[in-house]
């Protein structure tokens, strides 16, 4: 099954978005051994080459690391993973405040919002 990646943006950055998405939700524990290049390109429908990319990528962050003979883990840092959560949230929280005072609500109105859902 396809992970429905947008061909307009470089397919390397989403993979790692949503392999990072992965390890802060849960899905990947820490310390846990992700599946190899060729499974997670098949499953992604990508290259393998562009999944060795992403993973290198996701290696230089920290978030994974890796074992010469044994493959990919997601760190054991769970301070450095409640990190990146934190600032996928606070990210996330700021594009959303932008869209909705472009939208003409006031910070005070947001929160109102927000509490009446």
């Amino acid at each position: 099954m396809s992970w429905n990646l947008n061909p307009e943006y470089p397919i390397y950055t989403q993979i790692m978005e949503h392999i990072t998405y992965d390890i802060i939700s849960g899905a990947y524990t820490p310390g846990s051994k992700l599946p190899s290049v060729r499974e997670l390109a098949q499953t992604a429908g990508v290259n393998p080459n562009t999944m060795q990319k992403a993973l290198s990528e996701l290696e230089h962050t920290g978030l994974l690391y890796s074992q010469r003979t044994s493959g990919r883990f997601v760190t054991e840092d769970l301070a450095m993973i409640e990190q990146v959560k934190t600032q996928i949230a606070s990210q996330q929280v700021k594009e959303f405040l932008l869209k909705m005072e472009h939208l003409g609500y006031s910070k005070q109105t947001i929160i109102q919002l927000i509490e009446k859902i």
